[in-house]
């Protein structure tokens, strides 16, 4: 098994293991944690597409800076997207309240 296997499993551990935080606050009642399917399978989409462009960024990319510069605006994008569907900071009709 060469790296770039080892990398992409480690990714879709780390989705799992970031899945697993909202479901384990479910399950102890904790409030404000009230996430259905679809949301577990939108955040899956969102932390696997945001992990797997970072990988090929880090593949393709050869400069040192600009590969920093492709992870900080693939986590950016993950982190806009996420604040909207959670809490509408943009106002689109996907918007949480």
């Amino acid at each position: 098994m060469n790296i770039q296997n080892k990398r992409l499993i480690g990714i879709l551990l780390a989705v799992m293991v970031l899945l697993l935080v909202p479901f384990a606050a479910m399950q102890f009642g904790v409030d404000g944690v009230k996430w259905t399917a679809i949301d577990f399978i939108a955040a899956a989409i969102m932390l696997l597409g945001a992990g797997i462009g970072i990988e090929i960024a880090l593949r393709v990319v050869k400069r040192f800076e600009y590969r920093i510069a492709a992870c900080v605006a693939i986590l950016f994008a993950l982190a806009v997207v996420w604040a909207e569907l959670a809490v509408g900071i943009i106002g689109t009709p996907l918007a949480g309240s």
